[in-house]
């Protein structure tokens, strides 16, 4: 569904299970920082909001968009975590520059979030233009900080419920 079609901060929070034993790795682009912040304050205080304690979150910051896939594949790889959220923002300009940074990083977070079996959360703004960017990262749109932080809670979650083996008689 069109974003522009929702608001990115709306979901049933009675839905949701409390997040307090989950650990959470976000990675943050500087790059077009004012809106990459504005996504990670949304999705940390959502996360916090569903029960996260400040210890089980594990927050990175890397130069650009470009960068979130590596560096979602060190804290895989380093950290104990349930679930990595990658946030970033790539505004289209006058080449087609940002259709391969984009592609590149959801097939990159698609492929490890395959091989690790670690949800890789897709947090990153394609917009069109600057205004696009502030609608997705606070403004009238809502903020995809906190759709990342809802999704994480929920795969975890999912990734818990379906490796909870019931006992069965025979086989």
């Amino acid at each position: 569904m069109a974003s522009a079609l929702k608001n990115l901060s709306k979901y049933d929070k009675a839905s949701l299970p409390t997040c307090e034993k989950m650990k959470f790795g976000i990675v943050v682009a500087d790059w077009n920082e004012e809106i990459t912040h504005a996504l990670y304050e949304a999705c940390f205080s959502t996360l916090k909001k569903h029960g996260a304690i400040d210890e089980n979150i594990i927050t990175i910051q890397v130069p650009g968009a470009y960068e979130l896939t590596s560096a979602s594949a060190l804290l895989i790889e380093h950290k104990k975590i349930d679930a990595v959220i990658s946030l970033g923002c790539v505004i289209k300009g006058e080449t087609s520059h940002n259709e391969y940074i984009n592609s590149s990083v959801a097939i990159g977070l698609t492929e490890l979030a395959i091989r690790s079996g670690i949800p890789c959360i897709f947090g990153l703004l394609t917009p069109n233009n600057w205004e696009q960017a502030k609608d997705r990262s606070g403004g009238k749109l809502g903020n995809k900080g906190v759709e990342a932080a809802v999704t994480a809670i929920r795969m975890i979650d999912l990734k818990n419920n379906l490796s909870k083996r019931e006992a069965k008689i025979g086989f």
